[in-house]
Parts: C-alpha cells; structure tokens; sequence
C-alpha cells in the first residue's frame, strides 16, 4: 500500500490484517471475510458429438439417462425454475412476500405511522426485521395453531424498540412490546443512512482521502461501499462525553469494504443515529 495511504484516519488495510486487528480491540467480533472477491460461479460444460453414442437429453443428462451427454463429456447444466411462491404460509413454512407485506401494513397502525420516525426522519418507525413467531407451548404439537409473526420497529422519536405480533389468520395484532435500551442488529437501511452521515461529515475526511487512494475516484456514496456494522454502547467514563448516551440512542461502528476492493478502518469513528452525528473515540 502506498505511503499516502497511511497518512489518512481511515488506513486501508488487507482483510486478513483488519481482521486480526478487530479480533484484539474488539472481544469475538470478526470482520467479514473476503466477501467482494467471489469467484464467478460458471463452469465450463463442452458438448461433444453424440454420434454413434445415442442422442443426449434435453434436461442435462445423456440417453442413457448418466448426466453425460453419451461421449463421457458432463453435458450442460439445466436450472430449473423455482416454484411459485404462494401468498400464504402453511405450519412451520417461512413468511411468503405477500405475508410480509402484509404483517408490515398491520403492525404499522395509524398510531404508529403518525407518531413513529425512521432512521432518515421521515414518518413511520424504521422495520428492523419480520420474522415467523415461535408458537404458544400448547400449540407446539398442533397441526391447526395459527401462523403469526413477529415485527421489530425502531422508533427514532424517542429511540424505543417496538415488537408487534400479527395473527396471520386474523390479520390481528394480538401483543404489543416496547422498550429503551435494547440495541438489535442494524437494518440495511441504517447502515446505509450511517455512512451518508460518515461520507458527509468532516471527521470522514481520512475515509473519502483512503477511498480516493484505493480507486482514483471520489467516494460520494454508500454505494460505493461493502457496509457492516456493530452496535456501539457506551461504557461509563471509557470514552468521550459525546457518546455518553450510545446504548440509549442508537449508535454504530462501520466496517467498511471498498467493493471489490481492500477494507478502510474507520473503528475509531461512531455514528449517533439517534442525534446524527459522527465523533471520535480518540478526540
């Protein structure tokens, strides 16, 4: 790597070094592998002559139904197209697309729509995930127990975590949770809106000069990034003031991927959703 590169906050670094790096500032935490340098996945499948070997399949096996296309020669593949996906579930199966959409209009009441904000602002609490619900114990055993789903919003209003339980087959909410202080996972979306904020702050100078030393070309979007993340939470008197209240309000440490490219460590940096706004750990 270039001397240059090195100069910057956000130093670009090998994989395997950030990783090990991750490894010792941060207990069990292990950055994502090689993701961006996958192989292209198309094998090569010759078709030789079936003269005399008798005429090959159409589904991808030979005449004598071998997989071989009667010269010992593997002939091409065929995919076969997935079933359709039907609008409703059954048992254990998981959540169709339409029983998705679905949960998410329900659990999303007018009361929620209106006073909930997402991660950008806008109107509406920020959906974390829609995931099939466990059945009740005395339904564990029962072929007839309904099929109900289990959905997590945000809500940035007052930094609280909503989790709604949708009866599929009445299309009702039947429980209702909420609660401060519980940080799950975060969504693409806001690993998406955590590193406009990155890119656009001034403390994301050493991640736009490391992006532009790896590339030759701006970073102006998130797009242009492989983006994970870690939920950061404070720890009283271990950091500065400014993220006093990370645990409460919803704060992340990207890790961060050129695509296709080496990794950019912006560890040091924290993003406060909950306030929109980029500090250091070491300042």
């Amino acid at each position: 790597m270039r001397t240059t590169v090195r100069r910057h906050l956000g130093k670009v670094v090998a994989g395997a070094a950030i990783a090990t790096a991750a490894t010792a500032a941060m207990i069990a935490i292990t950055l994502p592998g090689t993701a961006g340098a996958e192989g292209n996945g198309n094998g090569g499948g010759g078709a030789g002559s079936a003269a005399g070997q008798g005429q090959a399949g159409t589904d991808g096996t030979g005449a004598d139904g071998s997989g071989t296309d009667g010269t010992g020669a593997v002939g091409p593949g065929v995919v076969a197209a997935a079933p359709a996906e039907g609008a409703k579930g059954k048992g254990r199966d998981p959540l169709t697309d339409d029983e998705i959409a679905r949960v998410e209009r329900i659990a999303a009441d007018r009361t929620l729509m209106r006073s909930a904000e997402d991660v950008e602002g806008d109107r509406g609490p920020q959906t974390l995930s829609v995931d099939l619900a466990e059945p009740d114990t005395d339904e564990i055993d029962d072929p007839a127990a309904p099929r109900r789903a289990e959905v997590t919003y945000y809500d940035y209003t007052d930094d609280t975590l909503v989790s709604r339980t949708v009866n599929l087959d009445t299309g009702k909410v039947e429980d209702t949770r909420s609660g401060r202080g519980v940080q799950p996972p975060l969504s693409k979306d806001e690993n998406t809106e955590a590193a406009k904020l990155l890119i656009a702050d001034p403390l994301g100078a050493g991640l736009r000069a490391d992006y532009q030393d790896a590339t030759g070309k701006p970073l102006t979007s998130p797009d242009q990034l492989q983006l994970s993340s870690l939920v950061y939470r404070a720890v009283k008197g271990a950091q500065p003031a400014a993220f006093d209240q990370c645990g409460t309000h919803r704060c992340v440490r990207l890790l961060l991927k050129v695509k296709n490219g080496p990794w950019i460590d912006t560890r040091s940096l924290v993003i406060d959703l909950s306030t929109r706004k980029v500090a250091s750990l070491t300042r």
